[in-house]
């Protein structure tokens, strides 16, 4: 197929429609997806930028071939929920134990929920355990966390330098509004500078073409925590986008150990 006839396929969703799953796949790893690499990455096996139209998530496109649609979704999503389940099984003694701790610790309540935009941008709320006092919870993430932040509590210091905070999210994976491993899940309106993230870049929307994740290939490289800035923002898509035209079950497993590794050294986690 000539490199015309894939650009009028790619028109628009309902051409995308007409490819089978394998065909959307092979798409993907061509370079479908690719995300403007700021300069110096080198990471996997895309360097160069390409940069297209936004994507329209209307709720009509649900109809179309998606990445990780299918048997493969099918795969990950027993994945997710076998994994999950043994997750809260083994962890259901600590876990009430550091419900009580911040109980303890605070006044409020136990869990953070907060708005963040999901698959095909639609927005759920995600569960955290809270780690700042109530009264400076920043449900709508108009300030990003910064370190020695005062609105962290003792007790939420130590949960966000291991990443235990994020463990409610494991209910979050057994709803099906998020899966282990894929992009995380950004709340509306953040910000990288003072640059709302979605204007940022166009390709920042294909990020929601899958489920969001508990941990991603961006986190195990090291790009987590504060967004300070467009470039650091650029590095995150173009990484989760790599995720997505690359996926497969022994990349999922490679990055779950190198997020307990991550999670070990607690790099840039506060």
């Amino acid at each position: 197929m000539s490199g015309a006839h894939i650009a009028a396929l790619n028109s628009s969703w309902a051409r995308q429609a007409l490819f089978p799953e394998r065909a959307e796949r092979q798409r993907l790893r061509a370079g479908w997806l690719q995300a403007e690499l700021p300069e110096g990455h080198n990471r996997g096996p895309k360097s160069k930028i390409v940069e297209q139209d936004g994507f329209d998530l209307n709720p009509s496109c649900r109809s179309a071939q998606l990445p990780l649609a299918g048997f493969a979704g099918l795969i990950k999503r027993a994945k997710d929920l076998v994994f999950s389940l043994l997750g809260l099984a083994i962890l259901a003694v600590p876990l009430m134990l550091i419900a009580l701790a911040i109980k303890l610790d605070s006044p409020g309540p136990i869990l953070f929920r907060q708005r963040r935009t999901g698959f095909l941008g639609e927005e759920f709320e995600i569960l955290k355990f809270r780690t700042m006092h109530h009264h400076s919870a920043d449900p709508g993430a108009r300030q990003q966390t910064r370190r020695e932040d005062p609105r962290i509590t003792r007790i939420g210091a130590l949960l966000r330098r291991t990443s235990v905070d994020e463990l409610p999210q494991l209910f979050n994976v057994l709803r099906g509004e998020m899966s282990l491993v894929r992009p995380r899940p950004h709340a509306p309106g953040t910000r990288a500078g003072t640059v709302c993230f979605r204007q940022v870049s166009r390709r920042y929307t294909a990020r929601h073409l899958v489920r969001p994740g508990l941990t991603g290939l961006a986190q195990v490289r090291g790009q987590r925590g504060a967004t300070k800035t467009e470039a650091q923002l650029l590095q995150r898509i173009a990484s989760d986008l790599e995720y997505i035209a690359t996926w497969s079950p022994w990349l999922d497993l490679r990055i779950l150990v190198a997020t307990a590794w991550a999670v070990l050294r607690m790099e840039n986690a506060y």
